[in-house]
Order: structure tokens, then C-alpha cells, then sequence
């Protein structure tokens, strides 16, 4: 019993760490974090879009995060490293940000997320879905929920582990819309299946215009 509470301590306890990186690291383009303690140290490795604003002039900010991490959360010896995002089009978050961005701008819901699956296929997904659900209409209008998806994306038992997600909420003047999306890497193989082919997109998506934020 003592074992299974302290698999369950560690694990409340990486969860808080990813949530205070998520946030700390923001500005960074964070995209996630993976964490793996031994004995000796915890080790921190960080997927950001600017690696440079993680690490600071001589290397400050990155020994200042590792002083919090120590402090905060009492971990012994932990140790950060940084990974460069080099397509953002294939990391969840990065996606969901994006997408919550555009909502927050007042574009058309549908629109944005016809031209976000569409930029994740293209850039080699074996499957994708994105789904939004909250106060999609106008303000004082039930919820609603809508979801755009292509490609093979598992949903249950182990191969569905291999599926990357990411969940962003948007704040526009209707209320919350959360954002969830979900990636097939490509070179992703699954023990249930042997290819997975190339997927012709549905007209709706593979002519659907991609968004950009404002100042991209």
C-alpha cells in the first residue's frame, strides 16, 4: 500500500511541475514536458519554440527555473533540458493555442479548424481531430460542440497512447470554448495496424483557407 501511494504522490507531483512549466514557459512556445526521476536526479526535458528564452543570456534563466522547480516543489537535483520545436504544425498545444487565439479574434469557429486540420495533414499526420466545444454561439446560446477530424486516430486501449493532445480554452465575449487536439505523428506504428495510407482529404478541408493570427 505505501508503494501504490507513493506511485500516486510522484505522479500528482509531475502533474504539478508540467502545469507550472506550461505556464512559466508560455512566452517560450512551451509544448510540452517530459519528466523521469531516479534515485539520483529528476530529469526535466522541455519542448519549446524559442530554446534561447528558456536558457537566458549565459545560461541565468535556465538556472533560476531549476532553482524555483527545487524550491517549489522540493525536488533534489533536477535537471533541464531544452528541445527545439522544429514544426509547430504537428505539436497539440502549439495547434490549440493558435486556434484559441483566432476564436478569441472573433473568426469563424468552423472556418479556423477546417484550416488547422488542414495545415496538420499537410504537414504528414497519419490522423488528426480537433474539437471545440463550449459557447460556440452567439452570446447567451446554448453550448454546442464541433469537431473536424481525418486520418487514423484510435480512441481506446494501448494504440491510443500514441496519440499526442493538447487541450486549450478560449475566452471569447460568448464564454469559455474549450479546444481539444489530438495528433498521429508521422513514422507513428501501431501494434494493431500493419500501414496506414495516405488520406485524401474531403473537399471542405483540403480547399478550406488557413487562418493566421494577427502580426504572423
Amino acid at each position: 500500500m505505501a508503494i501504490e501511494r507513493k506511485f500516486i504522490e510522484d505522479s500528482i507531483g509531475i502533474h504539478h511541475i508540467a502545469k507550472f512549466l506550461e505556464t512559466e514557459l508560455d512566452r517560450a512556445g512551451f509544448s510540452g514536458v517530459e519528466i523521469q526521476r531516479t534515485p539520483m536526479v529528476t530529469r526535466i526535458a522541455v519542448a519549446v519554440t524559442n530554446p534561447g528564452r528558456v536558457i537566458g543570456k549565459k545560461g541565468k534563466s535556465i538556472r533560476d527555473l531549476t532553482d524555483m522547480i527545487h524550491s517549489k516543489f522540493g525536488i533534489e537535483n533536477p535537471q533541464i533540458s531544452v528541445v527545439d520545436i522544429t514544426n509547430t504544425e504537428l505539436e497539440p498545444r502549439l495547434v490549440a493555442k493558435k486556434t484559441v487565439k483566432m476564436i478569441e479574434m472573433g473568426k469563424n469557429i468552423r472556418r479556423i479548424m477546417h484550416g488547422s486540420l488542414k495545415t496538420i495533414m499537410d504537414s504528414g499526420a497519419l490522423g488528426a481531430e480537433i474539437v471545440a466545444s463550449g459557447k460556440i454561439a452567439a452570446k447567451g446560446g446554448r453550448a454546442k460542440r464541433l469537431r473536424v477530424f481525418a486520418g487514423y486516430l484510435p480512441k481506446a486501449g494501448e494504440p491510443a497512447r500514441l496519440v499526442k493532445r493538447a487541450h486549450v480554452t478560449a475566452y471569447p465575449k460568448s464564454g469559455a470554448i474549450g479546444v481539444l487536439v489530438s495528433i498521429v505523428l508521422p513514422g507513428t506504428v501501431f501494434p494493431d495496424k500493419k500501414e496506414i495510407k495516405k488520406v485524401e482529404l474531403p473537399r471542405i478541408i483540403s480547399e478550406a483557407e488557413v487562418e493566421k493570427p494577427q502580426g504572423e
